[in-house]
């Protein structure tokens, strides 16, 4: 598999891990509910599936790659960067106009770069195209991205938008309410970046300019 601009190791067609048990757990625990006590049951999980998807997951000869379509050609990618010493996971778009991929965001412990808000997190979801590879199913594109969501004023919705993925996912409908809330509460409490920095997308690595418009305005996803 090749990302243009992203030739940091061995990527892999991921997809078909996401309906593999233990993918969720692995997936939100560290950014988004470790503070939070979280256990594999959150997500419809036991141990030795997180394990065993652990492994798979954070194989360095093995980058695991998840493709999101976005209407218009625009692709939103997640990325397992197995980097032995590096290991994290990448957020990038992606575009056929563009000459490499566009990165956004890393998360290795933290969260690092761009976030998104919950309206631009629903419009990716909601604006799959089947004329490209990837995942189509809402579910999993809304989880895949939750833990770029960074939103201090989330809709009204949003808590039962977020509960019916955990349960379309394999999470319990007797905890997959609480667990949507711990999710959110964790985007409403993480430190949402300086508005003044200039985003990634815009060919910026400093802070000239206020970047208030949203990250999908800049890549031009409206």
């Amino acid at each position: 598999m090749l990302i243009e601009g992203y030739n940091s190791g061995p990527l892999v067609a991921g997809e078909p891990l996401v309906d593999r048990p233990g993918f969720w757990s692995n997936h939100l625990w560290g950014p988004c509910c470790r503070d939070a006590g979280a256990e594999p049951e959150w997500f419809g999980d036991d141990g030795a599936d997180v394990d065993a998807m652990s492994d798979l997951l954070m194989d360095p000869e093995r980058w695991p790659v998840f493709r999101m379509p976005v209407e218009n050609g625009y692709e939103a990618v997640v990325v397992y960067r197995n980097l032995v010493g590096d290991y994290g996971v990448d957020y990038m778009f992606t575009h056929p106009s563009w000459s490499s991929a566009q990165q956004i965001a890393s998360w290795d412990g933290d969260l690092h770069g761009d976030t998104l808000m919950w309206r631009e997190l629903i419009r990716i979801v909601d604006s799959p195209s089947s004329i490209a590879e990837g995942i189509e199913d809402p579910a999993a594109r809304l989880l895949l991205l939750l833990p770029l969501l960074t939103d201090h004023a989330l809709s009204d919705e949003a808590v039962a938008t977020l509960t019916a993925a955990l349960i379309a996912v394999g999470a319990s409908q007797d905890t997959a309410p609480t667990t949507a809330q711990h999710l959110l509460e964790h985007s409403a409490g993480s430190a949402w970046h300086d508005p003044t920095w200039g985003s990634p997308l815009s060919g910026s690595s400093g802070p000239p300019s206020p970047t208030v418009s949203g990250v999908l305005a800049r890549l031009g996803i409206t």
